[in-house]
């Protein structure tokens, strides 16, 4: 190692990182560093690298799910000058242009590929290192005995950790290259070499002027690597770009026309297997570039003076740009952002050009290794060292994937009209007197929380997300009191568009009955990370995975492919009419098939009446009915006289309504459905397989709907029984959370064991407490731990 660089390490200030003292605190959007320094050191190659990665979830996402991906190098920033404001800039245009940012660097010690603009910020202040690819072992292996530093990646080092992170793509400023006089003294830039071995395709303005162009250009065919200019619009006698000059006076050795073209040598390159990087060069706006002449005098007189006054090495280009700034004037700053930003937005447009092509081609693989997304996120946003906590690595009996909200419950207090009625429901258009109150919710959250207390076993692990705002930290803040395992509690920050905590609203009137509600849930429908939840659930391995429906459509299918694929059994709570439905997606959407009995894809699921009939509407307009493997369970059923049947088991209210017929219906691909009918009690309908014990005793006969009428392998009929409502609670203080805390307790006693015949008492009398509570979820749930633990015994 050199003494500059030692030097230079010398300048670099130590992060302090801080360990969270609790592990069920809300965590951030980290993931944990493997220190497993056996296979650090005796790693043949950098390709070792790839497990100290710390590679972000929306990164990892994106390059498992063939998303548009930019890498963008942390050395523009931190050795740049160029503001502040720019990190965030740049990210802004990638993603305006359809693609993911991820800027590399080494925060800290750790190889980071996703960094955000607080902790670039953080790596500006505190002293970076610059970093090539001879750098990133030493770095990083200091950084694993404890010596913690910043080092922003140059374009070799930013290519090589792309490379390894699965990043085809990458946009920056201006590419190293052969000095002057470098036959002689052998000052050739390392990117040009890391163009040679690593296949990654950079876009910049080429390289600067002061540099040996033409030697630039024959190192380069030399190594290999493919060197294009953009067009531009023009047709003929087209230069390699000289950074802040569209003209150098040597020609480009090759031309592209524009992003499809380059996406579709990239795609060529891969397909290929040729391991090379392509650099393709995108000339500066013509209103920003400096005329050729200009710069030619300020190259001379700045290399000039760099000779005379000793600058040599890597402490020439530092100069030299310097002095070409204030011979040019104001012009070269404005210049050098100009250029960035073009080249960040071709970047952006190559890319998604490359992911359609990619996403044409069935059998390319979505990145040159499987991304492996570590379990858990274990920092918060401000604690910069990802940390691994013992509950987000430990098994659990239950997993709730679902919401979680900061919820208002308003009151209206009544009041007298002009009339001198007493007043019940508020009025519209003006302000009203009322009682609000603020707590934590959310479904996912309730059930979890439900579950957890009246368990007691902290087998509860919540999978949700939150923003970094102030409704989040109050939810973090009270997640952590209740002693909820939170480790998969993810914090967005405002790099994340759309990505404001969750909240609800609901306005009662006087006797406390729902008048309207609103719900914020955008977070949750706009946020994808299946790669991070599929190993969320196989780290968790639970017995049962509850999902919410306040997923987006495609992300509650994710969620119980997830689940079924790690062996766990799934219950979908609807959440409401409107999101119910998301279940029983149209056919035609990738990955909305739900499995059939035996094979069901959701074991469970407790809708109330409303929801029920919207899963139905959703499932017969979506041609669930017209599936042969449905036809062949229902045809089991033997479903002759039912109407009489339902009318004895539930009512003729509820039959003409036609619950029991709508759950028969959707039995197939659910095959226990517990309808909540509020006062009514709650219906369950479930399917017997052959041989079960139910099907033979005499003190369950009268909740037999059917009996299997054919020699169907699996089904014995259907059990049907309504639970009458435990208690008719006068003194309503909330119906926040009361579906919720039914199903977190169903659940929890399923988790133990029970049938669940033996758990819906348990259960109604826990909506009960709840309903008599202003949480929303009753903290006297711990009281019914022993009821539920006997009932589960039965």
């Amino acid at each position: 190692m050199t003494t500059q660089l030692r030097s230079g390490l010398t300048l670099c200030r130590l992060l302090s990182r801080v360990r969270p003292s609790s592990s069920s605190r809300c965590l951030g959007l980290q993931t944990p560093l493997k220190t497993d320094l056996h296979r650090f050191y005796s790693a043949t190659s950098l390709a070792g690298l790839k497990g100290l990665l710390d590679i972000r979830p929306e990164v990892a996402d994106a390059v498992a799910t063939n998303k548009p991906l930019v890498a963008l190098e942390s050395t523009i920033y931190t050795h740049g000058g160029l503001g502040d404001d720019l990190p965030a800039n740049l990210e802004n245009i990638v993603r305006e242009h359809g693609a993911v940012p991820a800027v590399i660097g080494i925060l800290a010690g750790v190889p980071t590929v996703g960094l955000t603009s607080a902790e670039i910020k953080v790596m500006t202040d505190e002293g970076a290192c610059k970093v090539s690819r001879r750098d990133i072992a030493y770095l990083v292996g200091k950084g694993l005995r404890g010596e913690k530093t910043h080092g922003g990646t140059t374009i070799s080092g930013t290519m090589i950790m792309a490379k390894l992170a699965g990043i085809r793509v990458f946009g920056t400023g201006g590419l190293g290259g052969v000095h002057r006089g470098g036959a002689d003294s052998m000052d050739i830039s390392a990117d040009l070499t890391e163009l040679g071995r690593t296949r990654v395709a950079v876009i910049s303005s080429g390289c600067k002027g002061f540099l040996d162009i033409p030697r630039t250009l024959e190192f380069l065919e030399t190594q290999g690597a493919l060197v294009a200019t953009f067009a531009d619009g023009r047709k003929s006698n087209i230069d390699f770009p000289a950074f802040w000059s569209r003209d150098s006076g040597t020609k480009s050795p090759a031309v592209v026309q524009d992003e499809y073209d380059a996406a579709s040598i990239i795609f060529a390159q891969e397909k290929l297997g040729i391991e090379s990087g392509m650099f393709f060069a995108n000339p500066i706006p013509e209103e920003f570039s400096i005329p050729r002449q200009v710069l030619e005098e300020a190259i001379e007189t700045a290399t000039r003076e760099a000779a005379e006054r000793g600058f040599t090495g890597s402490s020439n280009t530092p100069f030299v740009l310097q002095r070409m700034k204030q011979l040019i004037g104001s012009k070269s700053a404005l210049s050098n952002i100009s250029l960035v930003q073009g080249n960040v937005a071709m970047a952006a447009k190559v890319a998604v050009e490359l992911s359609k092509l990619l996403e044409a081609q069935p059998d390319s693989p979505k990145t040159d290794f499987p991304i492996q997304v570590p379990s858990f996120p274990t920092a918060e946003k401000q604690q910069l060292e990802p940390v691994t906590t013992e509950q987000g690595t430990r098994e659990v009996g239950i997993l709730v994937a679902g919401s979680v909200a900061l919820d208002l419950s308003c009151d209206f207090v009544g009041g007298v009209s002009a009339g001198s009625i007493h007043a019940v429901s508020p009025a519209l258009h003006t302000s009203n007197p009322a009682s609000i109150n603020q707590s934590v919710g959310g479904v996912g959250h309730n059930v979890a929380l439900a579950a957890h207390r009246v368990s007691g076993d902290g087998k509860v692990r919540l999978c949700s997300m939150v923003g970094d705002d102030i409704a989040g930290s109050t939810i973090c803040s009270a997640l952590e009191l209740s002693g909820l395992d939170t480790s998969s509690i993810r914090k967005l920050g405002h790099e994340y568009p759309l990505s404001r905590t969750a909240q609800y609203v609901a306005v009662n009137d006087a006797e406390k009955n729902l008048v309207m509600a609103m719900a914020d849930m955008a977070i949750f429908s706009q946020h994808s990370f299946p790669t991070y939840w599929n190993s969320a659930v196989k780290a968790a391995k639970p017995k049962w995975l509850v999902v919410d429906g306040n997923w987006a459509e495609g992300d509650v299918h994710t969620w119980i492919e997830a689940g079924r694929k790690h062996n766990a059994r799934v219950a979908y709570e609807p959440v409401s009419t409107a999101k119910s439905q998301r279940l029983f997606a149209p056919l035609k959407k990738e990955g909305s098939r739900l499995g059939i009995f035996p094979h069901a894809s959701v074991d469970l699921t407790t809708p109330n009446q409303y929801e029920l009939a919207a899963m139905y509407d959703a499932a017969k307009g979506n041609d669930y009915f017209e599936a042969p493997g449905w036809f062949e369970v229902i045809d089991a059923f033997g479903m002759m006289g039912a109407r009489d049947k339902f009318v004895r088991i539930t009512s003729p209210a509820m039959t003409d309504a036609g619950i029991p017929v709508q759950t028969v219906q959707l039995l197939p691909y659910i095959p226990t459905i517990v309808t909540k009918m509020g006062a009514n009690g709650a219906l369950l309908t479930t399917i017997l397989s052959r041989g079960d014990p139910r099907l033979r005793d005499p003190s369950e006969s009268s909740y037999i709907l059917t009996r299997s009428l054919n020699d169907h392998p699996h089904v014995g009929g259907i059990y049907m029984r309504l639970f009458p409502a435990i208690e008719r609670v006068k003194d309503i203080v909330s119906v926040n959370g009361v579906g919720d805390t039914f199903m977190g307790v169903l659940i929890a006693g399923l988790a133990q064991g029970g049938k669940i015949e033996n758990l819906i008492n348990v259960a109604q009398k826990a909506a009960v407490l709840t309903l008599k509570s202003h949480e929303s979820v009753s903290t006297e749930l711990v009281g019914l731990k022993n009821e539920l633990k006997i009932a589960s015994s039965l």
